[in-house]
């Protein structure tokens, strides 16, 4: 007896990466931090529900670029043999329509914002369609992600303020090096296969001083935001938080140590958490003012 086919729906929602959110997560909580400290507190249910459904639209539509971007190299990594697109299961075409009709959706919202918002999104949309291809030609790729992880922060300063002041640039640089640190760790997982195929990432690029790379990358993105952000929110509280991400860090620093696949991935699906930590440190920081 044959194994019936999964639904259509069933493989959209595969390719969108429905059942990992750790993944739009990790956009989601520097989002807010950014709207929260632009807004010096809550920013308002209009804001807060635009940034929530356009993260969640704008990575799954980066996932349906991706797959189709790198059909032909997923195959011959284990870990991704079986998405819709490698596997044949969803053509590239259907992928690349339901990636537009997502980002189309989430234009739709971004357009109930203000003008500077607008013209941010074309240039974080830029950001978002030369990714797949950076893997190609780019040492470490995980740079150019780290832009596209992080554009969600000068737009919500440019939503609340309808400016895109320096500290959203800080916050943004500072973040870079948290999605460098914690794709690092994901590229580990798929390190021996990358090799086979001539894939570049920073796992590869860094060799044996990754885990290294990767702690000073954290070190990097903590300081970057504690600094820039003490004297703008409320110290004791936020300081807290940067206190309890690096002993999360450090935690994930033990986890990759013996580079194991299972470990390495484990470490990345945690940050997320990382994530939360600061970003309730920003809000709490707010409570009550």
């Amino acid at each position: 007896m044959t194994a019936s086919r999964p639904s259509k729906l069933s493989l959209y929602l595969q390719l969108i990466r429905w059942n990992r959110p750790a993944g739009w997560l990790l956009l989601l909580w520097p989002t807010w931090s950014a709207l929260w400290v632009a807004a010096h507190g809550f920013p308002g249910w209009h804001l807060l529900t635009v940034f929530t459904l356009g993260t969640f639209l704008m990575r799954s539509a980066g996932c349906c670029l991706n797959d189709v971007a790198d059909r032909d190299f997923d195959r011959h990594v284990k870990r991704t043999a079986q998405r819709p697109v490698t596997s044949g299961a969803l053509s590239s075409q259907e992928a690349l329509l339901v990636g537009a009709v997502l980002a189309l959706l989430a234009f739709g919202l971004v357009l109930t914002t203000n003008a500077v918002t607008i013209a941010w999104s074309f240039a974080a949309l830029a950001v978002t369609l030369v990714y797949p291809y950076a893997k190609r030609y780019v040492s470490m790729p995980q740079a150019v992600l780290g832009v596209a992880f992080s554009f969600g922060i000068p737009m919500a300063f440019a939503a609340v303020q309808s400016r895109v002041p320096l500290l959203a640039w800080v916050l943004l640089l500072g973040n870079l090096f948290w999605v460098i640190a914690y794709d690092t760790e994901y590229a580990m997982v798929d390190r021996d296969d990358d090799l086979k195929i001539g894939m570049k990432t920073s796992a590869i690029t860094l060799g044996r001083f990754d885990v290294a790379a990767i702690m000073l990358f954290y070190l990097i993105f903590l300081s970057i935001w504690a600094l820039a952000l003490v004297g703008i929110v409320q110290s004791a509280i936020y300081l807290v938080a940067i206190g309890l991400a690096l002993l999360q860090a450090l935690g994930h620093g033990w986890l990759i140590r013996k580079r194991q696949r299972d470990d390495c991935f484990k470490a990345f699906r945690l940050n997320h958490w990382l994530g939360f930590t600061l970003f309730a440190g920003v809000a709490l920081s707010y409570w009550g003012r």
